[in-house]
Parts: structure tokens; C-alpha cells; sequence
């Protein structure tokens, strides 16, 4: 190892303590390779499986991956319109494994999300059977201040941008509180315990993963 991956993987070392502190389950991969190798685990066919619309599984080709490995994926980008990917988000709530990846995490375990529709931190806190969130070492943050900073400064204007919203964060390159319509910063979710133990999975990847 490198010294800076020695440090990642230090680092994320103190974060899985700090997540089974929480209730949660954690594990770290060095790679985007290892990170798909650990996904497949959950991967099991038959069962219903779901994501939350996330630019790191989307780098590690997640959507193709859950459609080979025989699962029923819940695509809500399959919808022809607003009513049928309403009925969809409902199945979600209730698929057998739900995927995503966090805003931020803090080095003692806490989750930080920001969502619009909230379908995805929905999932996060009741739904599942399972939750599964995909993480680079890219989104650990000092603390929850820093975190919930991160998740606003960092995750959101490149989000609004991917999403072709009209923001002042996509011009600016950083939040501005705004109240637009196309805000996407709607429910700010803080996850520091599980209620259910191993409920939460998190995946940390030693590499920069989303945003």
C-alpha cells in the first residue's frame, strides 16, 4: 500500500468501529473492484432490490449488475409517468434490499443525507429488510458539522447540475439556503443508530466515488 492508501484504510477502520457502535455493520474495500465484488454479495437473485439515484453506483455499474444477477430490480427510471413511478416508489419502500450511497459520513459512524423526494431517505430509515450504502472514502467528514457542510457544499451543487435543475448552487458551486423550486435540499436525514442491529450495511471504498 501506498501511504495515503494505508491512511484510507486506517481511517476507515475507525469509521466501521464507530458504525457498530451505532447498531450498523461496516466493511472496507480498497477498490472499485473489491466494491463490486462486496455489492454481489447482496445480490441474491429472486429477491426485489431497489437504489436510490446515486452517481456512485451508477460508476460502479450497479443497475446492470443487480438485472444479471437474476434480482427483481425496481428501476423507477422504468416509469412512463408520474403515477407509474409513484406506484414504484412504493414497492421500493418495501423491496428486500435497498442501495445507496450517503451525502457524508462522519469518522464516528454517523450517516448525513439531504434529499428532494425523500424516496430515498425514506428507505434509509424504514422500509427494507436491508440497506446497503456504498461509500467513498471521499465522503468521510471530521465531524457531523463538517458532514452536514459537505453534504450541502460538496454533494448538492454537482448533483443539481448532473439533474439539469436550475439552482443558485449550480452556478455558484456552493449552497446558497436557496428556496428554489427545484431545490433538491428538502430533508436533511441524520442516521446515528440503527434500530434494528445490522440493519445498515456500509460499504466503504478506498477510492473517490460520487460526489
Amino acid at each position: 500500500m501506498t501511504p495515503l492508501e494505508q491512511s484510507r484504510c486506517n481511517l476507515a477502520q475507525t469509521v466501521i468501529k464507530g458504525l457498530e457502535r451505532r447498531n450498523m455493520t461496516g466493511e472496507y474495500c480498497a477498490t472499485r473492484d473489491d466494491a463490486k465484488a462486496a455489492i454481489a454479495r447482496f445480490l441474491i437473485p429472486g429477491t426485489s432490490v431497489a437504489a436510490g439515484g446515486s452517481a456512485t453506483l451508477g460508476e460502479l455499474g450497479f443497475a446492470e449488475a443487480a438485472k444479471a444477477a437474476g434480482c427483481n430490480f425496481l428501476d423507477r427510471f422504468a416509469a412512463a409517468t408520474p403515477e407509474e413511478q409513484r406506484e414504484i416508489f412504493k414497492e421500493i419502500l418495501f423491496c428486500d434490499t435497498y442501495f445507496m450511497s450517503t451525502n457524508a459520513i462522519t469518522q464516528d459512524g454517523v450517516l448525513v443525507n439531504i434529499d428532494g423526494n425523500c424516496n430515498r431517505i425514506s428507505a434509509l430509515a424504514f422500509g427494507p429488510e436491508k440497506v446497503v450504502v456504498v461509500a467513498g472514502m471521499n465522503k468521510v467528514a471530521p465531524d457531523l458539522d463538517s458532514a452536514v457542510k459537505r453534504a450541502r457544499n460538496e454533494a448538492a451543487p454537482p448533483n443539481c447540475i448532473r439533474l439539469g435543475l436550475d439552482t443558485p448552487c449550480t452556478k455558484l458551486g456552493k449552497c446558497a439556503d436557496c428556496s428554489s423550486p427545484d431545490c433538491i435540499c428538502c430533508q436533511f436525514l441524520i442516521t446515528r443508530r440503527s434500530r434494528v442491529k445490522g440493519r445498515i450495511h456500509v460499504i466503504l471504498v478506498g477510492q473517490d466515488l460520487g460526489f
